[in-house]
């Protein structure tokens, strides 16, 4: 075992909560099912819970500083209100095309975690709906989850889950160590 914490690394949009597009109003938050029964296991079992987004929308123009703000807000307090704080929120507001180190499926955001937080980056998981996602936990040397994707996973990942429960149940599960 890696010496530090261990985590969760967390996509926001689709994973957490329904992935409206390129979210501007924050009465658009709407938590995913499982998601917040997901969150009170992972963190009874003392796991940090570190969100991880790409949020291009900001640098395509598409939404506000102040926007994107609001929305982080809701999803923050919403969360709070069930009892789920989160260790840390990293946001990447780049584009696809501006070759930043934080923007998945670049590992930046976690590898920044880390350092942050004290992770070790062995001991965690990375959840997300996207093949991003999964990359970016691999490349950091995360065991990864694709959950309720639509898509393939671009490199292998851990596990697919077709809920949280299952996504949970797969990290909490005492393997013996390999």
């Amino acid at each position: 075992m890696e010496a530090g914490a261990s985590a969760v690394f967390l996509d926001r949009d689709g994973t957490l909560i329904e992935d409206v597009g390129y979210p501007r109003d924050p009465d658009e938050v709407r938590t995913l099912p499982g998601a917040t029964e997901g969150l009170q296991r992972l963190d009874s079992a003392g796991l940090l819970l570190v969100v991880v987004s790409n949020q291009s929308g900001i640098a395509r123009g598409l939404v506000s500083p102040a926007e994107a703000a609001a929305v982080q807000d809701r999803f923050v307090a919403d969360f709070a209100a069930a009892g789920i704080s989160f260790a840390g929120i990293y946001v990447c507001p780049h584009g696809p095309g501006e070759g930043c180190r934080c923007r998945k499926p670049s590992p930046g955001m976690l590898l920044d975690a880390a350092r942050d937080l004290g992770i070790a980056l062995g001991n965690s998981f990375v959840i997300g709906d996207k093949g991003s996602d999964t990359e970016a936990g691999k490349r950091a040397g995360c065991e990864a989850i694709l959950l309720n994707s639509r898509e393939e996973a671009a490199i292998s990942v851990d596990l697919i889950a077709r809920n949280w429960k299952e996504a949970v149940d797969f990290i909490l599960d005492p393997r013996a160590p390999a």
